[in-house]
């Protein structure tokens, strides 16, 4: 039924639930998995009001220090799906000044996902609060199906139960 399907990560519990579930669903239906990881250069710059000046070396500095981290996050999520021998193909997306999650939706339709499989909530903190989560906004704006995944919180005396 699926033949790709394109999984968003940030390296965040709910991420690594739906990458679970991408990949047993990949191997599954055979499909091949696009695993995806956005540097949004935005998040850098963001508390800067114009007043104060900040050295493009030290915001160059960050905005490598989150693509290293999104390389390390891929590299992770590729070994998972080597280890299910799933295929897969690991995008690494600079974005600035565009939502996430219209990179994620745009990246979609580049790769010809049926799919897009990720979880209800990532490493966004306080922002989801201004300008709403991105995996709502994929919802939204995807032209295919959208499977969000929970991560059941622990509670006492049970263990999480892994989706």
């Amino acid at each position: 039924m699926f033949q790709r399907i394109l999984v968003p990560i940030d390296g965040s519990p709910t991420s690594a639930a739906g990458l679970r579930q991408a990949i047993a669903l990949a191997q599954d239906q055979g499909a091949t998995l696009y695993l995806l990881h956005v540097v949004d250069e935005l998040i850098v710059t963001q508390g800067f009001d114009g007043t104060a000046f900040v050295a493009q070396s030290a915001i160059d500095a960050v905005i490598n220090a989150l693509r290293k981290q999104g390389k390390s996050l891929l590299g992770k999520a590729a070994e998972a799906a080597k280890r299910r021998s799933v295929k897969y193909e690991t995008l690494l997306v600079d974005t600035f000044g565009h939502a996430v999650a219209d990179v994620i939706a745009e990246q979609a339709r580049k790769r010809r996902a049926g799919l897009i499989v990720m979880g209800t909530h990532g490493r966004r903190g306080i922002t989801r609060l201004v300008m709403g989560s991105d995996a709502e906004g994929v919802v939204r704006s995807a032209r295919v199906p959208v499977m969000l995944v929970r991560l059941h919180k622990v509670s006492r005396g049970t263990r999480a139960k892994k989706s």
